[in-house]
């Protein structure tokens, strides 16, 4: 049981394929990409996964070891090292357009699991690890995510108050330009909320979204001051890969499944309000997200002991090649469509709005 941590050291295999993909340029910078939304999903088609849980004292053995948590701290400062050797390698002279190309996807792969960690993070309790997230959302540029996903997508997942989830026939690009526009303005909105309640001034200092925006600006100054107009694009352009990893997501996340209104108010958040998956690569790699049932179910669990639950509608495919089948709205449909009309039919799936 006290080394069931290892298996999470995969998480650490994106880090190590982006790195691979910087230090080596030429085509090789197109590895990380390959390796997250290639290789992963590739070997994912003939995985299925545990739909084990832990029973209570293995689940408590692994809630009090911290090693889970070192891990989780420990891609905080790999992120920035990746941030930094980035930054270093596409500001050299002499690279070809596919090499830039080939590292910004790499550095938004990077971002892509960096805000997955955030995500984590930001559900702690703890002061450093609430900072730890809104660092690793900064190199993002996305750290207006953790006021809209822990105040409002959490309250409002599945429903169409929602703007981070999608809805049944909505492509993947039009979600894009609703979510993204959506949740940021949701973030001011729920920001002022808090500080009418604690009778803060919205202009002050005390607004986080106004602090979250001098500090994204700040950094975009900076790299384009010491390094330049395109090295910082470059950045912009990788930091939007990685938001664009996590919008992508939250579309493959809650599509189609809506809880129903009941008394004038939403039923409770339940398992088969959220589309899971337990194929075993990308549930390592990701940290668990892919158990998301119970993460909305009971959002202060630690990933390391989410449970599968028999009655959440299930995935064909992990998230890595579910992500890749998002970006094709025909094939997506007709996989999607088919797998809800199913599920509708099944005794859980009844109980959907």
């Amino acid at each position: 049981m006290k080394i069931r941590w290892i298996k999470y050291l995969s998480a650490y295999s994106i880090p190590f394929a982006v790195l691979t993909s910087l230090y080596l340029g030429g085509w090789y910078s197109f590895i990380a990409i390959i390796y997250a939304f290639g290789l992963i999903p590739f070997l994912e088609l003939f995985t299925s996964g545990s739909l084990k849980n832990m029973d209570k004292t293995q689940e408590e053995i692994a809630r009090e070891d911290r090693t889970y948590d070192f891990l989780l701290y420990g891609l905080v400062p790999a992120q920035y090292f990746i941030l930094g050797y980035f930054i270093m390698q596409v500001s050299q002279g002499g690279l070809q357009t596919f090499e830039l190309v080939g590292m910004t996807l790499a550095y938004g792969v990077a971002c892509g699991l960096a805000i997955n960690n955030a995500h984590e993070l930001g559900h702690r309790n703890t002061k450093g690890e609430k900072i730890m997230s809104k660092l690793l959302l900064l190199s993002s540029l996305y750290m207006h995510f953790i006021i809209e996903h822990n105040r409002g997508h959490h309250k409002n997942v599945a429903t169409v108050e929602d703007p981070a989830s999608s809805r049944y026939g909505e492509s993947i690009y039009s979600f894009y330009l609703r979510t993204i526009s959506g949740c940021w303005i949701s973030a001011w909105k729920l920001e002022r909320e808090r500080l009418v309640k604690i009778k803060k001034s919205f202009i002050s200092i005390h607004n986080e979204m106004i602090r979250f925006q001098i500090f994204q600006l700040v950094l975009i100054a900076v790299i384009g001051y010491f390094f330049g107009i395109q090295v910082m694009l470059l950045f912009i352009g990788g930091a939007a890969v990685g938001f664009l990893q996590l919008e992508t997501v939250n579309y493959i996340e809650h599509y189609g499944l809506q809880r129903k209104m009941k008394d004038g108010r939403y039923e409770r958040t339940l398992p088969i309000h959220s589309w899971n998956s337990n194929h075993p690569l990308g549930r390592l790699v990701l940290l668990e997200l892919s158990r998301h049932s119970d993460h909305h179910f009971m959002a202060s669990r630690p990933y390391q002991v989410l449970r599968h639950f028999d009655e959440s509608p299930q995935m064909p495919t992990g998230y890595p090649g579910m992500m890749i089948m998002s970006l094709f709205p025909p094939i997506w449909f007709k996989v999607m469509h088919r797998k809800i009309a199913s599920y509708k039919e099944s005794q859980e799936g009844k109980h959907l709005a």
